[in-house]
């Protein structure tokens, strides 16, 4: 018997599990950037129609949540799968911002199945130049 790297066996031996699960909610993975006046959140939301992802922003904590629905042609009553990966049901992410921000001025735009939302940083979150006085 050959032996197999336990690293190569672990994914394997989940895969295995959860063949055929039906993964209900899930949470997608995001970005957090920065650049001089903004915070940007990206995720990708590809498949989901952007009119049912709902944006809020509250004590600067960002939370994205929606639904996507995988409508097949075929009735799934008479399939068995071996691999179920494409996720369809809920979704929920809340990410707490870095910096603090002006949330009623945050603009979102979703292109190529990527959800970008670009909040302006806070006046007072702003970096600042100060000038020293020699006396």
């Amino acid at each position: 018997m050959a032996l197999v790297p336990y690293r190569s066996m672990i994914p394997d031996l989940f895969d295995d599990m959860f063949a055929g699960v039906d993964l209900v909610n899930f949470t997608p993975a995001v970005n957090v950037s920065e650049n001089k006046d903004h915070i940007i959140v990206e995720t990708p939301l590809a498949g989901i129609d952007p009119e049912k992802v709902t944006i809020e922003i509250e004590d600067s904590v960002l939370k994205i949540s929606g639904s996507s629905e995988s409508k097949s042609e075929v009735d799934d009553k008479d399939r068995h799968y071996y691999r179920k990966e494409i996720r369809a049901g809920s979704f929920y992410r809340a990410v707490a911002l870095p910096k603090s921000v002006e949330g009623d001025k945050a603009v979102a735009n979703f292109k190529n199945g990527i959800l970008r939302i670009t909040v302006p940083k806070s006046e007072a979150a702003k970096p600042r130049t100060i000038k020293i006085n020699v006396a």
